[in-house]
């Protein structure tokens, strides 16, 4: 009944609404203003006398104007504020001045000299005190009952968090048709089974019991300001419920005006997996870009995009970007100019087609342009594709490598920076033997060219790149799993791109030549934790299979399912060949020395490689690489490059 009844109200034209508050007003006014003659008078004698009434007629017209004047039919009552309150107090107030001033104007018009007046000159005063009350009290009343009416298609959401944000955030729902909060849920105890509004705060031992009593399907976490790892801490905890979790912005957002607090998002696995961020230096972050020319190799990718979105804040005179793939380059290209548009920075960016092993476009690009400093991000990474497609990878990884890195030398580019990989230390695959022979051309380069100071910077997987397990996962959900894990045991180390772009151009800074830099990526994460992790966030219950299990619905929603390792994929992920790490001036860059080759040695090496490069022969790349000081250790005895397996296939 109460549903239907407010159903009909809000579906009122907002003519309907405004002349419905214009006779509640009236007949309101009209009852406090007997009201307030009985209470003077303690008689209701009064009510039969037509003159009392004329004599408070005009009063009607100005209360109504005056709240008009006010915006007060303006005003959707589900939104009335405490603002609106003041406006009704002052109408009041004219609409009383008028009630006394008509009072004694009708009263010398109409009796005789000495008679008693129409009505007492206390009675605006009591009419004000009773006409706020009825008017204001009505208006709240009526919101009340409003946003207290829940839509059956509106979801029952607990919130946690009881703060400032948390209430802003109920607030905001409430305007809304999707959510219905029901209660608050924090972990500060003197909050607890205190109401805020409505709604009573919980502590964090009661979700079970919520969950159960509301059919709660959803917590929406409304911490903006606590630390990463909190959050994290927090979410782990919810997620273990099997209810959904969504989060408003970061409190930096909110207050830059990005975002607002009714903006929810899904929990994403960077709030599971990401740290709390050690603040760039900026001195560190300046010194090889501000004033300088800068190019980014691989600039449409995960990391060079990132690269190119730190350097334009640090006021290159030049940035130019490079990359094989059009689209990539003409989306970050535009991204680029349009950030600078906004932010109102002035300098040049140059979208340069063209790979990295094209010796003469390389020259002539760090030449025309007076390059200073090489972010070199360009690369073939994604482990399964490169063992499939190994001349390419090493054609790519490693002679790409080398054709930039002694243009840079002959040219002499003041810093030449490498983004490496953790997958170069013991590889197991093709691309991490790949990226350690790449580096090795770089300290080779280090050791006879000392107007460039050469650097190499290793970390783990970054958050969200095109090559990470996070963005199948979700799909994999999304389309009802189940979500494949390689094996039970397997850990990676994980940093978010935004980090990792900020880390690689601070450590540049601290090169001196031929060092090889490592990333503090904190604790490796089981990816299979991750895999059930991802599950819960969607307030699904996650179950492990192996591929020959039946799917069993009984088990949960969404099977995860082992299916092996992947070619050439390793349980255990290594940023060091030694154990000799040193620190630096930064808290989480630290320095290695590493082996490197003599000059003659890597150049026997590279020739032997290109040679198999050119006859496409894989297998030959693999002796190359086993006899090479790579520390390469492959998983599988068998080649898979598709061509070469082609070509042999052929043969036989």
């Amino acid at each position: 009944m109460k549903q239907t009844a407010t159903y009909r109200i809000l579906s009122l034209s907002r003519y309907q609404k405004i002349t419905a508050l214009i006779v509640a007003d009236v007949m309101l006014a009209l009852a406090c203003f007997y009201v307030a003659m009985f209470l003077r008078l303690e008689s209701n004698d009064f009510q039969f006398n037509v003159l009392v009434w004329l004599a408070f007629l005009p009063t009607v017209p100005v209360l109504v104007v005056s709240f008009h004047f006010f915006g007060l039919y303006r005003t959707m009552t589900r939104f009335i504020t405490a603002r609106a309150f003041q406006s009704i107090c002052v109408g009041v107030l004219i609409a009383s001045v008028a009630l006394f001033l008509s009072s004694q104007v009708f009263s010398a018009l109409v009796l005789r000299p000495g008679s008693t007046i129409l009505v007492p000159r206390s009675v605006p005063g009591i009419f004000v005190v009773l006409l706020i009350g009825a008017a204001g009290g009505v208006r709240f009343l009526f919101r009340s009952f409003l946003l207290s009416w829940v839509s059956p298609d509106r979801q029952a959401i607990a919130i946690y968090g009881a703060g400032q944000a948390g209430r802003q955030l109920r607030y905001a729902l409430n305007q809304g048709q999707e959510y219905h909060a029901v209660a608050f849920i924090d972990d500060n105890t003197d909050f607890h089974n205190s109401l805020i509004g409505d709604l009573r705060v919980f502590p964090p031992n009661s979700i079970p019991t919520l969950i159960d009593r509301y059919d709660i399907k959803s917590i929406l976490l409304a911490v903006p300001s606590a630390s990463r790892t909190r959050r994290r801490e927090i979410i782990e905890q919810i997620s273990s419920y099997n209810v959904g979790v969504k989060t408003i912005p970061g409190i930096s957002d909110i207050v830059s005006g990005k975002a607002s607090f009714s903006e929810l998002r899904r929990v994403s696995p960077e709030d599971l997996l990401g740290r709390d961020p050690v603040e760039p230096r900026p001195d560190l972050m300046a010194r090889n870009i501000t004033g300088k020319v800068v190019l980014v190799s691989g600039a449409g990718g995960s990391i060079g995009s990132e690269l190119c979105r730190q350097i334009v804040k640090f006021d290159p005179v030049t940035l130019v970007l490079l990359d094989i793939s059009e689209f990539a380059l003409y989306s970050i290209a535009m991204e680029i100019k349009e950030s600078m548009a906004s932010a109102g920075t002035h300098f040049a960016v140059e979208p340069i087609l063209g790979s990295v092993q094209d010796s003469v476009k390389m020259t002539e690009m760090l030449k025309q342009f007076s390059v200073q400093t090489v972010f070199h991000a360009a690369a073939y990474k994604h482990v399964a594709l490169v063992e499939e497609n190994v001349v390419e990878g090493v054609r790519n990884n490693v002679f790409g490598t080398r054709v930039i890195a002694q243009a840079a030398a002959d040219l002499g580019v003041e810093n030449f920076i490498m983004v490496s990989t953790d997958k170069a230390v013991r590889p197991t695959n093709f691309m991490g033997a790949s990226k350690r022979m790449a580096e090795l051309v770089c300290q080779g380069l280090a050791s006879e060219t000392p107007n460039t100071k050469f650097s190499m910077v290793r970390f783990g997987n970054v958050l969200g790149s095109s090559g990470s397990v996070i963005p199948r996962f979700k799909a994999q959900i999304e389309q009802g799993g189940p979500v494949t894990v390689t094996h039970r045991e397997i850990t990676r180390f994980f940093m978010t791109i935004p980090e990792a772009s900020q880390l690689v151009i601070q450590a540049s800074a601290m090169a001196k030549g031929g060092d090889v830099f490592v990333l503090d990526m904190g604790e490796p994460v089981k990816i299979l934790d991750l895999a059930q992790s991802m599950v819960r966030l969607f307030g699904l219950k996650p179950y492990v299979m192996e591929t020959t299990d039946p799917f069993e619905p009984a088990r949960g929603d969404i099977g995860i399912m082992i299916v092996g390792l992947n070619k050439g994929e390793k349980l255990y992920e290594e940023l060091l060949i030694g154990n000799n790490p040193m620190g630096t001036e930064h808290p989480r860059i630290m320095t290695a020395t590493e082996i490197s080759l003599p000059k003659e040695s890597l150049k026997i090496l590279l020739d032997q490689l290109q040679e198999a490069c050119l006859a496409g022969d894989a297998q030959e790349i693999r002796r190359i690489f086993l006899e090479a000081p790579l520390g390469f250790q492959p998983t599988d005895e068998n080649v898979h490059d598709l061509i070469w397996m082609a070509a042999q296939r052929r043969k036989n």
